[in-house]
């Protein structure tokens, strides 16, 4: 799979595009740092994310084995109007693209503070779906099987981009650990399994989550700003409740 991006997957809706409950913890205090992006590398900024609602379309056309996918987001834009976004037709974009797949992302919130973006990941053109005005964030290609195999939480997607995710000291992060010790932080939470999920509801998602044997939630307050960047390459996962998550 190869994806150009700014933050959106949201976008893993095959794998993306997922029990019980094996552990959760509350700590006060992350000390995990990386170091500060270099500024002159990103063309693009975006700040005041925190729960800042946004939503996705995505759409695509099969070509033998693959299958490429179009994501497109409100981030910047406008917040996704309620009444426009319940009134999109899948079948209308459908036809209206010539597509063989299309997927409604959203409504999301992301969780981080700012987002800044480099290359491709900070290209900004711009289609209307419905009366909602969405910017090009993403191009996927998708093996057709591995679009057919189902939902699956939990499972690592690689996305091809440059961004850099902050989130600010004194904040929360919510924070998924595999059992093999990798650190996914949460990049936003979705209301698509659960219409009502509010960032408050986020410090008790333990309580909820499907996790699989091994894996642990755990909610911290940053001791300093955290900076997760992908320098080409980064990989994101979606728990049951389709809240996206990037490695640290």
């Amino acid at each position: 799979m190869t994806i150009t991006n700014i933050g959106v997957l949201s976008l893993i809706f095959f794998a993306q595009l997922f029990t019980p409950l094996a552990a959760s913890a509350v700590e006060t205090q992350a000390n995990e740092v990386n170091p500060p992006p270099s500024e002159n590398q990103y063309t693009k900024s975006i700040s005041g994310l925190r729960n800042l609602r946004y939503c996705e379309v995505l759409y695509g056309k099969r070509h033998l084995g693959t299958l490429t996918v179009k994501v497109f987001n409100t981030q910047g834009l406008n917040e996704c109007p309620e009444a426009l976004w319940k009134a999109l037709d899948v079948k209308v974009i459908e036809k209206k693209n010539d597509a063989s797949f299309v997927r409604l992302n959203g409504p999301r919130y992301w969780t981080m503070d700012e987002i800044k973006a480099a290359g491709k990941t900070a290209q900004d053109v711009i289609e209307n779906f419905g009366g909602i005005e969405m910017s090009l964030r993403a191009t996927l290609d998708v093996g057709i099987k591995r679009q057919l195999a189902g939902t699956q939480f939990f499972v690592p997607n690689v996305v091809n981009r440059k961004t850099a995710f902050i989130y600010k000291s004194g904040t929360l992060i919510y924070q998924l650990t595999s059992p093999q010790g990798q650190t996914y932080i949460m990049q936003s939470y979705s209301q698509i399994a659960d219409p009502n999920l509010s960032m408050n509801d986020l410090a008790q998602l333990a309580t909820r989550l499907k996790l699989p044997d091994g894996w642990t939630y755990a909610v911290k307050t940053l001791s300093q700003d955290l900076v997760l960047q992908a320098q080409g390459k980064a990989y994101v996962i979606q728990d049951n409740f389709y809240n996206s998550y990037q490695r640290q």
